[in-house]
């Protein structure tokens, strides 16, 4: 992980170290807000935004990172919520909403972020509730953002398709055209007309070729 492009220095020395404070946190961007959690108590800070302690009553499925493109996805558990979580799961539009895993590491002793990094993007494809006596737990399924190069995009290389990109793009005009366009290549060309005295009707054959 330590060898992953444009990772910040602060992760890679952490990564390093043999005591470390680690946390994760989850960032789900509904219609109308973004749900902020964290697996720690009070509030954190991460990219000027603030994060609600959810301790451990978040929970995250493993994140797979390996060297193969693979789109694995992952599941996020959230039990005991607030009632603005609540209400997200019950009334928002969360289907292909995105949601966002960081791991991060945290200064000692405090609620300080040392550096943070994103493990996991992808969007939100089913959201259960389960309802018990001990409190209401909502579980997100994710599908990662690799999923899409497995989808047929049912795009073309035709104006059609071009137009649906872009309306004001026209470089695909003219490719109906080509497909129908009659080429003579490589045939010769009777040139009869401008046939001078002294020139053999086979060699000029030849020089039409050339």
């Amino acid at each position: 992980m330590a060898t992953r492009p444009n990772v910040d220095s602060a992760i890679t020395s952490r990564l390093g170290q043999d005591h470390q404070e680690l946390f994760f946190a989850v960032k789900a961007e509904f219609d109308s807000d973004d749900i902020l959690v964290w697996t720690g108590i009070d509030d954190l800070t991460i990219n000027s935004e603030t994060y609600t302690g959810a301790g451990t009553l978040l929970t995250i499925s493993d994140v797979e990172d390996t060297l193969d493109m693979k789109a694995t996805g992952i599941n996020i558990a959230l039990s005991g919520m607030d009632k603005d979580v609540l209400d997200a799961a019950l009334t928002e539009n969360y289907q292909n909403r995105d949601i966002s895993v960081f791991m991060g590491f945290l200064m000692g002793g405090s609620n300080e972020v040392a550096g943070v990094l994103k493990i996991f993007a992808g969007r939100m494809v089913s959201l259960e509730i389960e309802d018990t006596i001990d409190g209401a737990t909502v579980n997100v399924s994710c599908e990662n953002r690799l999923i899409d190069l497995e989808r047929p995009s049912n795009l073309r290389y035709t104006a059609e398709s071009q137009q649906f990109i872009d309306s004001n793009d026209t470089g695909l005009n003219r490719v109906q055209q080509l497909q129908d366009k009659q080429l003579a290549w490589g045939q010769k060309s009777d040139n009869r007309h401008t046939r001078g005295a002294g020139i053999n009707p086979e060699d000029e054959g030849e020089m039409n070729i050339r």
